[in-house]
């Protein structure tokens, strides 16, 4: 028996060295390579992979088909993904995507967070100020005017510079003649440029949302974790200009009875962006710098505004949405960051560079084009990496930055320009002042320049002996009153101020003003022969590839599948059975707790009727809200989520693995049918069109 335990005992001390030094058991980083999809899939619709979807599924769509699915993806406000699902503008997305929406219809007396908002008559539906959705109705190759304005430029300022000027060009051009809006879109770093034209709807309104415990049920612990029981849906819908539900031809149709495991299926959505592309310098940079950086701010944060409401619950509806969004956020970098520091990952990205270089460096022609762009990358990071601790230091970010440091960068920063600062600009920054809040992100503030800069840096010496309290009660910038009375003495006053965050902003403004100038040179060296790379992949790989995620509209295959994870199997579909089990395995517990409604489920509601499910599909976010279809564009899901596995996929992508967490359409279906006795939008799901 101790024989027994001590070999496992053995095992488990080498799995643990082996996790943190992978070459120890084994792993030669030397050998590592590159994998055919570890740039994704994630394809355009200028580069439909045709052949591809012929060869892995036996399915070759058609430029029809490939019409009809483009224009009945939508996509949603400046953040999300949805599509059209009825010929009467029926709109489908997340509830995570609709959150604010609801806030912004709710009447006095109303609690729709809690209680949901279901327009049981098309005449209950409400109308969303600002919400508008983009359908793509029209795609053009600009790349030729993009590429020469640049080369026009003789230095890489002015190339960056030309390349703006036209882009805007374009996009003002495009829009008058089309009506339409424009959006010049960079493909594979710049080696490609399209138009793609946008038909925007301005009349959204509201149809049905869940309360927040069923649309994000398992709150923040069983976010970005499969298996998964969450109702993570909203509907909407487009009026025309008369004023009318709206008469579309593109809509996807509703899949009879959902997708079974191993059948095709596509995500077609508006993924926000991917770095796969990217150089191993800047990733690099990115590991040791830039996003570790992010993410110690994000766990200051999430932990704050967690207190806070624990303290004070009743702030818990005013600051949930934004506690939400930033512990999404935490798990994302915390992703990355960890991602970044896998030897393994990082050698695959070598390899791919490697042979990317060799293959440019075997062709004298693409050699003399695009063989120095890496180098020139490298050599522009290294330099970042130089000015990084000044520039972190010396910038400030309004949005997490606290009154004092805020308010004291604006005043000084229109006192050197001689200009009128409007009071209202500084008002803005005690809008909603949050003491406890404020306290951390000066605290976190001073610490991170004092550790950045050193304790005897001449700027860092300002504030010394000084603490976080000290200066929240000695400061004039402290309040508001301080602040405008401040303001109101005019320039010299300002500059001449003893306050020490106005000394540190004076002080650091030249050094700041220095490296900004030569950050700024530094990134468009870095744009210029990232094009070049860009260009260089594509005359080599094609659009076997796709390009990096841009928030525009891609689709990407894959299927359900199961998986192995901590020690088991994680089923490829998951059913409200689960839900319950949770809610009482969790001693009905916030947030595993059930709104009222579904504590006790109406008789006809199946417990049985698949839920959630996981598939290898290629997403991030953006694609929130994607609608999930078959080889007959009809939807069998909802995307609403990744698991764990997926928080590295901003730089690589594992296709062994599924990473795509979505409603079933079938419990879509059951919910609003049995659950919210909602049977209107049932049923013009069903029909693909409004049922009287």
């Amino acid at each position: 028996m101790f024989r027994k335990y001590f070999y496992t005992l053995i095992l488990v001390a080498v799995v643990a060295v082996n996790f943190a030094f992978p070459q120890s058991y084994g792993v030669n980083l030397d050998t590592v390579k590159s994998s055919k999809y570890d740039m994704g899939k994630m394809w355009t619709f200028d580069y439909p992979p045709v052949d591809y979807l012929n060869e892995a599924y036996g399915f070759k769509p058609s430029q029809e088909w490939l019409d009809h699915v483009r224009m009945s993806a939508i996509r949603f406000a400046t953040y999300c993904s949805s599509s059209f699902v009825s010929g009467d503008g029926l709109v489908m997305t997340n509830h995570h995507c609709g959150r604010e929406s609801v806030s912004q219809v709710e009447k006095d007396g109303e609690d729709l967070h809690r209680d949901g908002f279901l327009a049981m008559k098309l005449e209950d539906e409400r109308k969303v100020p600002n919400l508008f959705v983009d359908q793509l109705v029209q795609i053009k190759d600009v790349t030729k005017e993009v590429h020469d304005a640049m080369e026009t430029g003789k230095t890489n300022d002015e190339k960056v510079a030309n390349k703006t000027a036209k882009i805007q060009e374009i996009e003002k051009r495009v829009a008058a003649e089309t009506g339409n809006r424009c959006q010049v879109v960079t493909l594979y770093n710049g080696a490609l440029y399209s138009a793609y034209v946008y038909k925007r709807y301005t009349d959204v309104r509201l149809v049905f949302a869940p309360e927040d415990q069923a649309g994000f049920f398992g709150g923040d612990p069983d976010n970005f974790t499969y298996p998964r029981y969450n109702l993570d849906m909203t509907f909407f819908r487009v009026y025309d200009d008369s004023g009318n539900p709206l008469k579309t031809e593109h809509y996807y149709k509703w899949s009879p009875g959902g997708a079974k495991p191993g059948e095709p299926i596509f995500v077609v959505g508006n993924p926000g962006r991917t770095e796969r592309l990217n150089t191993y310098a800047q990733l690099e940079y990115r590991r040791d710098y830039a996003y570790p950086d992010v993410k110690s701010m994000l766990d200051l944060l999430v932990n704050t505004f967690t207190d806070i409401i624990a303290k004070n619950p009743e702030k818990g509806k005013e600051l949930n949405n934004t506690l939400f969004s930033m512990a999404n956020s935490q798990k994302v970098y915390m992703g990355m960051v960890k991602g970044l520091n896998d030897p393994v990952l990082m050698a695959k990205k070598k390899h791919f560079e490697k042979t990317l270089r060799a293959a440019v460096d075997a062709n004298p022609t693409l050699k003399a084009k695009y063989g120095k762009a890496w180098d020139e990358v490298a050599a522009a990071n290294v330099e970042l990496a130089k000015i990084y601790p000044e520039l972190y230091s010396f910038s400030i970010n309004p949005r997490t930055a606290s009154v004092e440091f805020n308010a004291a960068d604006k005043l000084v920063s229109s006192a050197l320009k001689k200009e009128t600062l409007d009071p209202s600009k500084v008002k803005a920054f005690y809008k909603n002042y949050e003491p406890e809040l404020n306290k951390a992100l000066l605290k976190f503030r001073l610490d991170q320049i004092t550790k950045k800069l050193g304790k005897d840096n001449q700027y860092v010496k300002i504030f010394a002996n000084s603490t976080p309290e000290s200066l929240m009660s000695s400061s004039v910038l402290a309040t508001e009153e301080g602040a405008l009375n401040l303001l109101s003495q005019g320039p010299d006053a300002i500059l001449k101020s003893n306050d020490p965050f106005i000394k540190f902003a004076v002080a650091t403004n030249p050094r700041y003003e220095e490296v900004k100038k030569k950050a700024e040179s530094l990134r468009n060296i870095e744009t210029v022969n990232k094009e070049l790379i860009g260009r260089a992949c594509f005359e080599v790989y094609g659009t076997s590839i796709p390009p990096d995620a841009t928030f525009t509209l891609r689709i990407s295959d894959g299927v359900i599948k199961s998986y192995e994870y901590n020690g088991t199997i994680a089923p490829p579909k998951t059913t409200f059975y689960g839900y319950y089990d949770r809610y009482y395995s969790f001693d009905k517990q916030y947030p595993w707790n059930l709104p009222d409604r579904w504590i006790n489920a109406p008789a006809e509601f199946d417990k049985s009727t698949a839920f959630n499910f996981i598939s290898t599909n290629d997403i991030i976010g953006g694609n929130s809200g994607s609608p999930v279809i078959n080889k007959d564009a009809e939807i069998v899901g909802l995307a609403f989520d990744g698991n764990i596995e997926s928080l590295v996929d901003n730089f690589i992508y594992n296709t062994d693995v599924p990473h795509t967490v979505s409603l079933d359409s079938e419990g879509i279906v059951q919910a609003l049918k049995n659950m919210y006795k909602l049977k209107r939008i049932a049923d013009e799901l069903r029909a693909g069109k409004i049922v009287n």
